[in-house]
């Protein structure tokens, strides 16, 4: 800009020179003076055109940061998946093992009571038959040719044919169980080539941000008329006041919010106090009445009064767990952000968050939606430190980012692709979505 002007000014020194030399024209004329201030605002512009140039790189790769996170997330999510469709199928055919298990069992225990009960000559032949059979199912033809109908047997019987009904049905689950570990698996894996390929296209991007920052900072130098290093050094500090005003605002307005809850909450309470008062007072008066009309029948003892409604309980404090939870997560400070990496020198977001409450005495799974779904819902209002935060594109089941609050409106998380785990403001981004304490 400063340069831009030094033209316009040499412009309009240059006319007024001329105006001098030439009798006729003694100052400069309307539109020479309109012209050198078009050229003056054209500098300007060009300064405003490179910083909004600047402004969209950082946000384009911002962007495609955000979605290498949150393909990341989807991978954790599709691997929690496969994880819990592997143990299901796992359970399955433990059933089905123990069924099979069961049908040679009672199979043993059939074959011993029919060779019991039959001893006579003439069931020669059907002791031969039995134990001939080649199979359960041809045995029970032969007992049932030989007329081996006894109650004991036919019960026994019973029970085989129903223990078979059971292995087959447990067979059936195992096999669907295990269609359904094998899909999930697959989708496990195309989730991961999916995060990988946004991981890669995320890397491109940030150098590609980083070559063509450097273009438009040396470009931003040359229209102002100062180095380069200068030049950056403003377009820093602009860029931190920028997001430490957002931060605010943010700030601000989260804060308006909480104080309009505490003012409903407020009303809300007074009127459930109201309500107490006038429900006690109407008891208060139904016990006098009482009372009178005991009186007036000669019966002194008069019904014990009810006990007032207890006081409600005081809001959970955190457990002693959540300060260990801090204290980890703030010894990860400086260390990477590797998309589905959980420790112990590398992080994603749902990683650091698990790891962080390990440390504190709590089982957290590797995955932002399950996190949220295993602990408890609070406010904003309701922050302690520990507690979890989370950002998502509209319900809990689209939730793609965690972190941990650390206290002072400070949250403590492994953000993203080439950005290390940092403490920072709640606000350093946009209004989180959802809190839980786990």
């Amino acid at each position: 800009m400063a340069a831009s002007l030094t033209v316009a000014c040499a412009l309009v020194a240059g006319l007024t020179v001329a105006a001098h030399a030439d009798d006729d024209s003694p100052v400069p004329t309307r539109s020479e003076v309109r012209d050198a201030r078009a050229a003056a605002q054209a500098g300007q512009r060009d300064v405003a055109g490179v910083r909004a140039e600047l402004a969209a790189a950082h946000d384009a790769a911002e962007q495609t940061q955000v979605r290498a996170a949150k393909a990341a997330e989807a991978y954790n999510g599709a691997r929690y998946a496969a994880g819990q469709a592997r143990d299901k199928a796992a359970l399955a055919r433990a059933a089905e093992v123990d069924a099979t298990a069961q049908v040679r069992r009672l199979g043993v225990t059939y074959r011993r009571a029919a060779l019991n009960t039959y001893t006579g000559a003439n069931e020669l032949a059907v002791v031969d038959s039995v134990l001939e059979a080649d199979g359960l199912s041809s045995l029970l033809d032969e007992l049932g040719s030989a007329r081996m109908g006894q109650q004991a047997l036919g019960s026994r019987a019973e029970a085989f044919h129903e223990a078979e009904d059971a292995a087959a049905a447990a067979r059936d689950r195992a096999d669907k169980a295990k269609a359904e570990a094998d899909a999930k698996a697959a989708a496990a894996q195309k989730a991961h080539d999916q995060a990988q390929a946004l991981a890669d296209e995320a890397v491109q991007a940030e150098q590609a941000a980083a070559a063509r920052e450097k273009q438009l900072v040396a470009e931003l130098a040359r229209l102002q008329g100062v180095s380069v290093r200068l030049a950056q050094s403003r377009e820093d500090g602009l860029a931190r006041k920028a997001a430490e005003a957002a931060a605010e605002r943010a700030a601000r307005a989260e804060q308006a919010r909480r104080e309009e809850a505490r003012r409903e909450q407020s009303r809300r309470d007074e009127l459930a106090r109201q309500e107490r008062v006038r429900q006690q007072a109407a008891r208060d008066r139904a016990d006098r009445q009482d009372r009178q009309d005991q009186q007036d029948q000669q019966e002194d003892t008069p019904d014990p009064a009810p006990a007032p409604d207890p006081d409600p309980a005081p809001a959970p404090s955190p457990s002693g767990g959540a300060a260990a939870a801090v204290a980890f997560a703030r010894n990860q400070l400086g260390e990477p952000y590797v998309w589905a990496a959980a420790g112990p020198d590398q992080w994603d977001c749902s990683g650091l968050t698990m790891g962080a409450w390990s440390a504190g005495g709590k089982s957290l799974p590797h995955y932002s939606v399950a996190q949220y779904e295993q602990s408890t819902p609070i406010s904003a209002s309701d922050l302690q430190p520990g507690d979890l935060v989370f950002w998502s594109d509209g319900g809990p089941s689209q939730i793609y980012h965690v972190a941990l609050y650390a206290g002072n409106g400070m949250i403590i998380h492994a953000p993203r692709p080439g950005k290390p785990v940092t403490e920072e403001s709640l606000y350093y981004w946009i209004t989180p979505s959802f809190y839980a304490r786990p």
